[in-house]
């Protein structure tokens, strides 16, 4: 998985330090928010808003470093707990003639529209007009990100069209970005745009495009796979790497030698390839798994979803705990499914189809491993009258 959030474009360090000024800014648009804020009362939730966006502010003018943007984001994600607050004062952002003010609106916006529902409509409405006038990278930059958060579909066409952005940084961006609103379409244009980025110039596109397509896009065509193979030869170990796990979290067997390269690494394995080996469940991968201490991260699921014997054992029990629940509660209508990109069973309740269900893995355990316990624990958790039809 590519690391954490990257720092803006070079055009973002050169705005903050040419920018309007000194901390606290002086562009017209925080200004007059400013002295809109300060008629209120001292200690409301809109004056503590403009107070932490301008401590941000001030933090990112001088940022050297993750750090200093570290703080501006958790000044940011703390003024976004006042949706309102921050969608009023995000969209005055948005108009200054300072792009790094216009860069905090951004990022304002995407925190507010994570944390809020109800501000996420207005939100993306105007990202997506600042993206029609926009120029300044290191804006775009944030806009791409922020625009994810709203999880709107209006959201596709924005990214689609900054993918083809000259600054590297902006598409590395806008790569990482798709996974919150995507089509859930395997022919989709967010599909295509990230197929195409898994080929651009830049080995940190390729790396995060990848990484999107492969691990978070919940889509698979013979398109997909191609962009994903090609990836297994890249020279860019990272990009490398999202390209096998890809292939193996939609089950193509062609990354299971790939894969188990990947788990002999003597320096270790990603958390991310120890899942992967369990979504594709290959016992030719079970010597590696062996290598690593049986109590690391992931490794007990993928040693059990790769051995043979281990996973007959499961299948059994799963299949006894299914009957077990239906001689006790028949009404419930329980099935089990595996997920098509994800690893393990989950037990479902066609009664109630609004219910997240149960890992049948972790469910067993809770029950130490006896099927009609687990099927007892269950039935508690489902008040009604046993055994009688719905």
């Amino acid at each position: 998985m590519p690391g954490g959030e990257k720092p803006g474009p070079r055009a973002a360090a050169d705005a903050l330090d040419a920018g309007a000024g000194r901390a606290g800014g002086n562009s017209r648009a925080y200004a007059r928010f400013v002295r809109q804020t300060a008629r209120m009362e001292a200690g409301t939730e809109a004056g503590t808003v403009a107070e932490l966006v301008g401590q941000a502010l001030a933090a990112v003018r001088v940022a050297r470093g993750s750090d200093d943007r570290d703080e501006y984001g958790a000044l940011l994600r703390r003024a976004a707990a006042d949706g309102p607050g921050a969608l009023r004062l995000g969209l005055e952002l948005l108009g200054s003639h300072d792009p790094a003010e216009r860069a905090a609106g951004c990022d304002l916006l995407g925190h507010a529209s994570d944390r809020n529902a109800e501000v996420r409509a207005e939100a993306a409405a105007a990202l997506v007009t600042l993206a029609e006038r926009e120029s300044e990278g290191c804006v775009l930059w944030s806009l791409a990100g922020a625009i994810e958060m709203t999880y709107d579909r209006r959201a596709v066409p924005v990214l689609v069209a900054l993918a083809g952005h000259p600054d590297a940084e902006v598409r590395r961006r806008v790569a990482g970005s798709f996974a919150g609103v995507a089509t859930g379409l395997a022919d989709g244009p967010d599909i295509r745009t990230l197929v195409t980025l898994t080929r651009d110039r830049d080995p940190e596109v390729r790396n995060w495009a990848t990484f999107t397509l492969g691990f978070q896009a919940e889509a698979d065509s013979p398109a997909i796979r191609a962009a994903l193979w090609d990836r297994v030869d890249d020279e860019n170990a990272d990009a490398r790497e999202e390209g096998i796990r890809g292939l193996a979290r939609r089950r193509d067997r062609r990354a299971v030698p790939l894969l188990a390269q990947l788990l002999g690494d003597p320096g270790g394995a990603h958390v991310l390839t120890f899942q992967a080996a369990q979504i594709i469940g290959s016992p030719e991968l079970l010597p590696a798994l062996l290598e690593y201490e049986p109590g690391g991260a992931w490794v007990a699921e993928a040693v059990n979803a790769c051995d043979p014997v281990r996973r007959a054992r499961f299948d059994a029990a799963a299949w006894a705990l299914l009957c077990a629940l239906d001689r006790l509660r028949p009404e419930l209508r329980a099935c089990v499914s595996m997920e098509r990109f994800d690893p393990g069973l989950s037990l479902r309740l066609g009664a109630d189809p609004g219910s997240p269900g149960y890992d049948v893995e972790a469910l067993l355990a809770r029950a130490d491993g006896d099927p009609e316990r687990a099927a007892g624990l269950v039935a508690s958790d489902r008040p009604g009258t046993p055994g009688r039809g719905s």
